[in-house]
């Protein structure tokens, strides 16, 4: 393990979400996309079984930051912003049955790490409230499908399901979090999980209002 690995700790990560939001529950995308980049950085601490939906989060992580770089960068300081501009200017896909013209748009973009966060909330969720014994691929799997299992292929479903079977235990995913100790860990999870949940519920009523959740 180097240095960088052994600085990382998952607390700091998970509370860097409390730090996307605004006094008046904005969500910043700068503060969001670094919250994501210690996420993934989490997920490849365990090995390459996560590599499914690290990878295209990854790419996803991208797009945004290209976004947050361009001549119009100011339309996508925060989620709210971002979802004004580009309904506004309908710079979003929303006809399922037409060629999509923006399949980089922010709010596309935004809605699968969206997706993606609520399956690693549900999923951290589950190893705080499991015995010690929990079977991760439980755990991972019941968190999956009720999120992201709903937008894969049955093919894809089928693939994750096989991968989530080489799953570590409980207890190394809890030392992989970095705390002194698997306890502290568990109540870190208590602590800080939370202020993930605060930005998805955000996002989602967002998303729900302009009727963004099903963009294609």
């Amino acid at each position: 393990m180097d240095d960088s690995e052994k600085d990382f700790n998952l607390k700091v990560v998970l509370v860097s979400f409390k730090q996307c939001l605004t006094d008046k529950g904005e969500v910043l995308l700068d503060h969001y996309i670094a919250s994501w980049k210690g996420l993934v950085r989490f997920l490849n601490s365990l090995g390459a079984v996560f590599s499914f939906i690290s990878k295209d989060v990854v790419a996803k992580l991208q797009i945004m930051e290209r976004l947050r770089s361009s001549p119009q960068s100011e339309h996508y300081t925060s989620l709210q912003s971002m979802v004004a501009y580009e309904v506004s200017n309908k710079l979003v896909d929303m006809d399922r049955r037409s060629h999509p013209r923006h399949p980089h748009s922010g709010c596309r973009t935004v809605l699968r790490l969206h997706r993606a966060l609520h399956w690693l909330q549900l999923f951290l969720d589950g190893l705080r409230t499991s015995s010690e014994d929990a079977r991760t691929s439980t755990l991972c799997s019941e968190a999956y499908n009720a999120t992201l299992a709903n937008y894969h292929s049955w093919i894809v479903r089928q693939a994750v399901t096989v991968a989530f079977c080489a799953l570590p235990s409980r207890k190394v995913f809890l030392e992989a979090m970095n705390m002194e100790s698997t306890e502290q860990a568990v109540e870190m999870l208590g602590e800080a999980l939370p202020f993930i949940e605060h930005v998805y519920d955000i996002s989602q009523k967002l998303y729900a209002e302009h009727s963004l959740l099903d963009l294609p």
